[in-house]
């Protein structure tokens, strides 16, 4: 489908709104009917991650990150807007279209155990099961999740069933069990929501080495922003639009040694919205109506009155007098 903004770009000479990303949000709207009242889970939402990245996307309970994954997987259908994975138009995709797209195309990595793995398989058999429904050979099954099992380190634990291994082992052969068909991308939706913070950090360096070995797309879904420090980017969700980024890039010091640097930036959609954080207008009383002007190089942002300055209390003079007369 050609949205109005896609038709005025290539009228224009100009590239179709994420024509090289694997992940395309466009103007993204998911409306649900609840006892009669219309919820707006996504408003609009622009979104674009490229092929290979690692990104997280963050947001309170509540913003749409929940159901912007759901879309993405396959599981829901936007109200409006355009969204695709790869080739994968997912607004017109047939049922049968959407088991073939989450079989082939995406992987998953749930929060819940019991979503990721079948409790009376080992881990071997747990990997081994997606290949199977594949149509894989035996030979080639049992090599690929040997393969996997090892590069996320829990070799080990190939005969031993889910009840038998620690959390976040149990989410590292979830991990192997998401690409045992070499998906283009991984969805993990709160991966380390049930761990502890040493084990959440092992999990998610799984995920890293996952994305830099495999080159396997990765999008983790969370409510904690320390998950961010992982990843490459952060995307973070308010009331259902991308509201900000996160970049961090590796810089050389002058003594030849690395650092990390975040950079945080504001989403100006398709639309031209942006979404102020709240810090910023409860500081300069921000509300409602507010006048921008164009400068040379950025644009100001002010309020629609000036505020008013505090008044200052009246200092005492120093002639010994007081404003009722002098002190007797």
């Amino acid at each position: 489908m050609t949205t109005t903004l896609d038709r005025l770009t290539q009228e224009a000479g100009a590239p179709a709104f994420g024509r090289d990303a694997l992940i395309v949000c466009d103007s993204l709207v998911r409306i649900y009917q609840s006892e009669g009242i219309e919820v707006q889970a996504l408003q609009g939402l622009d979104l674009l991650v490229e092929p290979g990245e690692l990104v997280a996307i963050v947001g309170a309970s509540g913003s749409g990150k929940s159901t912007l994954l759901a879309v993405l997987s396959g599981l829901d259908v936007p109200t409006a807007g355009r969204v695709r994975v790869g080739d994968w138009d997912l607004m017109a995709m047939t049922s049968a279209q959407r088991v073939a797209y989450r079989r082939q195309m995406v992987g998953f990595v749930w929060q819940q155990t019991a979503r990721n793995l079948v409790p009376y398989l080992s881990a071997t058999e747990n990997v081994t099961l997606p290949l199977a429904l594949a149509g894989s050979g035996r030979r080639e099954r049992e090599a690929r999740a040997a393969e996997l099992l090892e590069l996320l380190g829990v070799g080990y634990c190939a005969d031993r069933r889910p009840g038998q291994l620690s959390g976040g082992e149990q989410q590292r052969v979830a991990i192997g069990v998401a690409l045992a068909t070499s998906p283009q991308v991984v969805f993990a939706d709160e991966p380390t929501g049930e761990l502890d913070s040493a084990t959440s950090d092992l999990v998610l360096e799984s995920l890293r080495m996952v994305n830099r070995e495999l080159g396997t797309t990765v999008v983790v879904v969370t409510h904690d922003p320390g998950v961010s420090e992982h990843v490459q980017r952060t995307v973070a969700i308010r009331d259902g639009r991308t509201s900000s980024e996160t970049v961090r890039r590796t810089h050389l010091r002058d003594d030849g040694t690395e650092h990390v640097v975040a950079e945080e930036f504001a989403v100006l959609d398709r639309a031209g919205r942006v979404q102020l954080p709240a810090e910023y207008r409860e500081a300069l009383e921000l509300s409602g109506r507010v006048r921008l002007a164009l400068e040379a190089s950025h644009v100001s942002v002010w309020p629609d009155r000036p505020r008013v300055a505090p008044t200052q209390p009246t200092a005492a003079p120093q002639d010994g007098t007081h404003e009722g007369g002098p002190h007797r």
